[in-house]
């Protein structure tokens, strides 16, 4: 059996969301029943979440779509996998530990709302760099001056976590204390992961039709924020086309595939340690 959050009035969003994202229905939004969060975006949109959780939950994982505005397919599928979440059917895939999932499926609203989408925030800061990961001052901005000739696509921001969408995801963290995170991105079609070096955190080899190709860590990313620095694994999912979703079954595959991961995963005591706040 599930409980779910019950739902605070997000109409307007779910038709801005929409309207914007692939291959995502008012309904299949408004079914996810987004509750406010306790941010807003530079420019005063809610950071909604969702919180699914099992009987007993004892493992914490929390998805995050869409922290590049212009990877519209990302934020879409956080919405179908939230969807499947709140399917009160059996799970396809027995669960040695109950999950208690919490969704962000939009955390940068400003870009994917944007006309063009945009991949930065409404501050023109690229999220994804923001986090602040040690000796960030010095690594951050050297690595968009001299790995992107400051490309502003990529600016890392003023200083980390200047901006609230990731001081949001930082303080979800802290209160919330995943086991595991998973960051959904496009279009490099890929898998990524960052965590521990341990047997039982063995990164997924594939989630359908996406295959495990680590591609390194950038200073002030998630990845190097919450894998590297803080232990907390970060599977990294990198969608094949920003503007376009997978089919709805090869979704189903991905969530069929992320679900034995994560079994296979606590059986070996993933739900071990979760994020302290070090």
């Amino acid at each position: 059996m599930l409980y779910i959050a019950a739902p605070a009035y997000s109409t307007g969003a779910c038709g801005q969301f929409a309207n914007k994202l692939p291959n995502l229905s008012t309904r299949l939004c408004a079914q996810a029943s987004l509750q406010a969060g306790t941010a807003t975006s530079v420019q005063g949109m809610p950071l909604f979440t969702r919180d699914v959780v099992a009987d007993s939950a004892s493992l914490r994982v929390l998805v995050i779509g869409a922290i590049h505005g212009d990877e519209l397919s990302a934020g879409s599928l956080a919405f179908h996998w939230l969807g499947y979440a709140q399917e009160r059917e059996q799970m396809p895939v027995q669960m040695p530990q109950p999950v208690h999932w919490r969704f962000i499926p939009v955390l940068n609203p400003d870009g994917v709302l944007r006309q063009p989408p945009s991949r930065v925030n409404a501050s023109g800061v690229d999220l994804n760099r923001n986090f602040p990961t040690p000796n960030w001052t010095v690594d951050a901005p050297l690595y968009w001056d001299k790995r992107t000739r400051k490309d502003p696509r990529r600016w890392p921001g003023p200083r980390a976590l200047s901006e609230p969408e990731s001081r949001f995801v930082v303080q979800q963290m802290e209160q919330f204390k995943p086991h595991l995170i998973v960051s959904i991105h496009a279009p490099y079609g890929v898998l990524d992961f960052d965590g521990p070096k341990s047997g039982k955190w063995v990164p997924p080899g594939k989630l359908g039709r996406l295959y495990l190709d680590q591609v390194g860590i950038f200073p002030g990313s998630l990845g190097n924020y919450g894998g590297v620095h803080k232990g907390v694994p970060v599977v990294t999912i990198e969608l094949p086309n920003s503007m376009r979703t997978p089919l709805d079954a090869e979704m189903r595959q991905m969530w069929v595939d992320l679900l034995r991961w994560i079994a296979e995963r606590s059986s070996q005591g993933m739900g071990d340690r979760a994020f302290q706040g070090k």
